[in-house]
């Protein structure tokens, strides 16, 4: 294995015996071996369950990588095997380097041990010896912040000062691959960012990382790559964004049965067609005394050659009404769209939409957001917002949504969306994810992810 490789898994498979009864498992033991021994055909007493199927892949030193997919999909039987605590029945693994995972609470904790206990013996495990624990003891017990409780048997502890005590563990034995399995779904908001701050330090020191969260915000956040797994299958592995964004419009994909949803999404990946605005739809200037003004294709007057379709090459599409939308762009006061805009100009986001006639205008919504290139939202608008503002009732019309441009300097890319708001859980007629790309300048050297206009005053 190169020496720039971290882990190489190498066509892995995990099989699974099913008993039905419990005197099956007892049948399979004895019979099979008898007939064997007579000659005969033996006979199976279990089912077979493949929580894996020929697996490859390789994580380079210093790289982060995202494992995704649904409950089920084989996620943690993939990384107990890499930590070596589940045998393959196929395949191989290799790893180079020290590896401190977080597969489960309290993994590896004895119930009957203290927290202290615990620390030595988990930290010996990893590679420590006792003088190194000794050294790094009140680093690991001040992270782990469970006060007095680190002298209290773990079984008393609740599953958050778990949490807290096995990551504080794993992450101060100096890991060379760190493995998180959904650890960060524990615990309260401000131990999360402090979990997450120092796993960024972690990469910030070359360790390789194998980072698994239901959370795709989290996943694009700390990821450069990520692999997708789906019942025991390898669906898709590569750059984080376009992975995890076909994956969320895998889960969407509610409306169809799972093969096919799986079949469109893959289908996408390897071929994704220009999306084209209809001619007849052009582009219109919004009106200037709303955040949110809705028009109708009659006022749009624009020659239908400056009409922007949506751009080719977006990151995720998808939808029960793939093709309501017709254009989503960002302009700026003179109504040109434009792919560069200044910090503090004006802008005016405008997305065409041609609704058909037998979905209701009464939860209707059409939105709009603004992502960075890791799929971070940093500013969501819609006309559900705020006062609820009815649509019209034509099918052709457009949107207008107007600030002023807060991005410091860099890349983005804008999501449009229509949507029905009936309920908690929004269903999605149409969601394009790279509807538009632009960059953002400031003369200005501004800090933070973007900066809105702010009045300062000194007061003496």
């Amino acid at each position: 294995m190169s020496s720039e490789i971290a882990i190489k898994v190498e066509n892995l498979s995990k099989c699974y015996q099913i008993y039905d009864q419990p005197r099956d498992r007892l049948k399979q033991f004895i019979i099979p071996r008898t007939q064997r021994i007579l000659g005969l055909q033996p006979k199976q007493y279990y089912r077979e369950f493949w929580a894996l199927s020929d697996i490859s892949f390789e994580i380079k030193k210093g790289e982060t990588v995202g494992v995704i997919g649904r409950n089920g999909s084989g996620k943690s039987t993939l990384l107990q095997m890499i930590c070596g605590t589940l045998s393959p029945t196929a395949g191989s693994i290799t790893t180079l380097g020290r590896i401190a995972a977080l597969l489960e609470l309290g993994a590896g904790f004895n119930q009957e041990f203290t927290g202290r206990e615990n620390v030595y013996m988990n930290a010996s495990v990893l590679g420590l010896s006792n003088n190194e624990i000794d050294t790094r003891f009140d680093e690991i017990a001040a992270f782990a912040d469970i006060g007095e409780f680190i002298e209290q048997p773990v079984k008393t502890y609740s599953s958050g000062m778990y949490a807290r005590l096995a990551f504080s563990i794993a992450i101060n034995v100096d890991p060379e691959i760190l493995i998180v399995d959904e650890a960060l779904a524990v615990g309260d908001t401000r131990f999360v960012a402090k979990c997450m701050r120092r796993i960024k330090d972690i990469q910030a020191r070359g360790a390789s990382i194998l980072f698994v969260s239901h959370d795709v915000g989290s996943v694009r956040t700390l990821c450069e790559r990520a692999i997708w797994l789906d019942k025991g299958s390898l669906v898709e592995q590569g750059d984080v964004f376009p992975v995890t964004g076909r994956f969320t419009e895998y889960m969407f994909s509610d409306e169809k049965s799972e093969q096919d949803a799986l079949h469109d999404v893959l289908t996408d990946l390897y071929k994704e067609p220009p999306l084209q605005a209809d001619a007849t739809l052009t582009g219109g200037q919004a009106t200037a005394d709303s955040s949110t003004t809705a028009t109708s294709s009659a006022s749009i007057q624009a020659p239908a050659e400056y009409l922007p379709a949506l751009d080719a090459r977006p990151v995720t599409h998808w939808g029960s009404h793939k093709g309501i939308i017709l254009t989503a762009t960002i302009r700026d006061e003179q109504g040109a769209a434009k792919d560069i805009f200044a910090w503090g100009e004006a802008l005016n986001i405008l997305v065409e939409v041609n609704v058909p006639k037998d979905i209701s205008r009464e939860h209707l919504s059409v939105a709009f957001s603004i992502k960075d290139l890791k799929g971070t939202d940093l500013i969501v608008s819609t006309t559900h917002d705020f006062e609820f503002r009815r649509l019209p009732d034509k099918e052709r019309f457009g949107v207008s949504f107007e600030l002023t441009n807060p991005l410091v300097t860099g890349k983005y890319l804008l999501v449009a969306a229509v949507e029905n708001r009936q309920h908690r859980d929004i269903h999605y007629y149409e969601y394009v994810e790279g509807a538009h790309y632009f960059a953002s300048l400031a003369n200005e050297r501004l800090f933070g992810l973007f900066q809105p206009s702010i009045e300062q005053q000194i007061l003496v």
